[in-house]
């Protein structure tokens, strides 16, 4: 049996959609209902976590296979697996976002930028070679320029209407983000078959 972590929502629905495509058994996921944990009679285990949790269940081996946006691959600390597909869905980017002034905005402090994302954020400056104040908001960082606690924000955009409602714009793109297929590494040396069944599944069903 192959144990499977899968981000709950958007990701979850569209990597189950791809395998129902490969004859993969998907009923018992589609009709749960508050159900956790479900077993499919191909031999698939899944649980149904929020993203950073995947990569919690696969960092102790208690998954095989974690599905999660590359953004809270950024963002966590944990590097122990291998990354073995793009699924190239639920697609969005990291991006830097402030009003148009900023382009333009001679700066005699140090930058203030708040984020939830604050690795990624702390990395893209440090490329830069610039030192700012990363502040850590939880909420809808989109805040901090509104009322006045930054200058900039660096966060996910998909479609950029919050930006858009909010006065701000992009000013510089960062990297994209999308869905990844990750596996422990001890699990791909014992169930290396099983695993790559899946992985060809998957590429097919992308297509």
């Amino acid at each position: 049996m192959i144990k499977i972590a899968i981000t709950k929502g958007r990701i979850e629905k569209q990597v189950c959609k791809l395998l129902q495509q490969q004859g993969f058994d998907m009923d018992p996921i589609f009709n749960k209902n508050r159900e956790l944990l479900i077993e499919t009679k191909d031999g698939i285990s899944m649980i149904f976590a929020k993203a950073n949790d995947v990569l919690t269940f696969l960092e102790h081996g208690i998954v095989d296979v974690g599905f999660v946006g590359k953004d809270t691959l950024d963002e966590s600390d944990f590097d122990d697996y291998y990354e073995l597909l793009d699924l190239e869905i639920a697609k969005c980017y990291f991006a830097l976002a402030a009003y148009p002034e900023y382009r333009t905005k001679t700066f005699n402090r140090r930058k203030r930028i708040t984020s939830k994302y604050t690795k990624t954020a702390k990395e893209y400056f440090a490329s830069k070679q610039e030192d700012v104040e990363i502040i850590k908001l939880e909420g809808s960082v989109e805040l901090g320029p509104v009322v006045g606690l930054s200058d900039a924000i660096v966060d996910i955009v998909e479609t950029g209407s919050t930006l858009k409602a909010n006065g701000l714009e992009v000013i510089e793109k960062i990297s994209d983000i999308s869905t990844r297929m990750v596996v422990n590494k001890v699990a791909l040396k014992y169930k290396k078959d099983e695993i790559f069944k899946l992985v060809d599944a998957l590429k097919k069903g992308d297509h």
